[in-house]
């Protein structure tokens, strides 16, 4: 009988299109592993949403990896230095030949897995890791200078010349296997803990109706998404109040869908086309690519992973210290009601709509000149989504410290945005309920008597002000 391989899940909490699973099914009978590092995942800003819908992916997990007589065992260690020790004990416990799992890439996932490795070779055990977020390893896409590149649109230039079968096939879903003599462990409820040091998790504030884990539901949001906005998708995408996104980065962010099984639904939607063909299909096939590059950066570009600013010119920015500002906007109490309806619908919900976190996110480090890893921590704390390197390049451009190749003079007004992108103020009206009552017109920005009327508070900063202050700030970087 072949030996037994161990599998490790992190953020890739799925069965299907699963490229370490399915390589590790041909060599022999599969056991999965998943480690709870809620101590890690909470000095790494994940808040108790992302960390709700981690657990119910888990759970989701067991039960496809049961259909296929995988057990799954399950370990809550405090942080990635448990890692190695207990991954080596469990492959022991269950006499594995080999341990296998899919790469991450922000730094301190590169160097929980460098001493996983070191672990392994030490003890004599093969390792295999694998190639499975993204379409491809960092470092295989460069400039002609051969350096990771530092902009978007050439970045997607280069990906969609390249990218072919070997990228885009999907991986096989393993055969129901021959049961083995391994209980799965049981996954503890969130509340539990195995010993009295690690820290109670904080209770999700969401509802978790409109977030249900696991690939089905993922594939269903999927289904959905082409069979009913797609097609639209570069037309609505950027207006709040229509529902016009996937909705997909939750799944895409905690691997209960794969980028190929994306792409792969693109192009059978699409003609065969990525590139090109409906608008629609492209423009979403784009925002996927985007996700990639962030990615690559991470890798790249490591002082990204340490709150260091991607343009290191703008680490002497002079940015401003008031908590009642920075409390203001996370409270949605600026003024500003494009800008307060996006912060609730974020606090309320587990997420926003990716237009306004561009506002919100210029909002808070252009006109209120705070820094940007202030918003990048709120976003993190409250993000059903969160991403490191997602939100951490989706803040860095938006505060002109990052990969924007527009100069840092791109300012935002929310008002024009509000205008421009709620034309009828109903996302305004939805979650600002105070300024529901006003003409559509006059929601956008209410005069200074309906906002006395109806307690909403002034703006909290003009903005020609705020803009000049801004270009001023940065200007003096030199």
């Amino acid at each position: 009988m072949s030996a037994t391989q161990l599998v490790w899940f992190r953020n890739d909490l799925r069965t299907l299109d699963h490229t370490a699973l399915s390589a590790a099914a041909m060599k022999g009978p599969v056991v999965g592993i998943y480690l709870a590092c809620r101590q890690q995942w909470r000095s790494h800003g994940h808040g108790a949403n992302k960390i709700s819908f981690l657990h119910r992916g888990v759970i989701a997990l067991a039960e496809e990896l049961k259909a296929l007589n995988i057990p799954l065992l399950y370990r809550d260690i405090d942080d990635f230095d448990a890692a190695p020790g207990t991954l080596l004990e469990a492959a022991r416990r269950i006499d594995a030949q080999a341990l296998h799992f899919n790469r991450e890439y922000p730094l301190d996932e590169q160097r929980r897995d460098e001493r996983v490795t070191d672990e392994f070779t030490q003890a004599g055990l093969a390792l295999f890791d694998y190639t499975d977020h993204i379409a491809f390893e960092p470092g295989e896409l460069l400039t002609g200078q051969n350096e990771y590149y530092k902009v978007f649109t050439p970045f997607s230039r280069a990906w969609h010349q390249r990218v072919g079968a070997d990228q885009l096939a999907l991986r096989d879903t393993p055969r129901r296997q021959a049961r083995l003599d391994i209980a799965s462990d049981r996954i503890p409820a969130l509340a539990e803990r195995d010993r009295s040091d690690i820290v109670p998790p904080q209770p999700s504030k969401i509802q978790e109706a409109p977030w249900p884990a696991g690939q089905e539901a993922a594939a269903d949001r999927l289904a959905d998404f082409l069979r009913q906005r797609a097609r639209r998708y570069n037309d609505d995408r950027d207006f709040p109040a229509i529902a016009g996104t996937s909705e997909l980065s939750a799944y895409l962010a905690t691997g209960m869908i794969s980028h190929r099984q994306c792409l792969q639904a693109v192009m059978a939607n699409n003609g065969g086309h990525l590139a090109d063909g409906d608008a629609g299909l492209a423009s979403w096939t784009n925002e996927l690519v985007w996700r990639e590059f962030y990615q690559h950066i991470a890798v790249g570009f490591p002082r990204v992973c340490r709150h260091r600013p991607f343009k290191l010119e703008t680490d002497k920015l002079n940015w401003r210290h008031s908590d009642k500002d920075f409390a203001a906007w996370c409270e949605g109490r600026t003024g500003f009601p494009l800008v307060d309806a996006a912060m609730r619908q974020l606090v309320a919900t587990g997420w926003m709509h990716n237009r306004l976190r561009m506002v919100t996110a210029m909002f808070l480090s252009k006109h209120l000149l705070l820094d940007w890893r202030r918003g990048e921590a709120f976003f993190m704390e409250h993000l059903v989504d969160g991403d490191f390197a997602s939100n951490n390049g989706g803040w860095q451009w938006a505060a002109s410290t990052g990969t924007d190749a527009s100069p840092y003079f791109r300012i935002f007004n929310p008002t024009t945005q509000s205008r421009r992108f709620d034309p009828e103020a109903t996302f305004i009206a939805q979650w600002l309920p105070e300024l529901a009552d006003l003409p559509a017109k006059n929601r956008h920005e209410p005069s200074a008597e309906q906002r006395h009327k109806t307690g909403y508070p002034p703006a909290i900063v003009d903005h020609k002000f705020a803009r000049e202050r801004a270009l001023e700030a940065f200007k003096n970087l030199g």
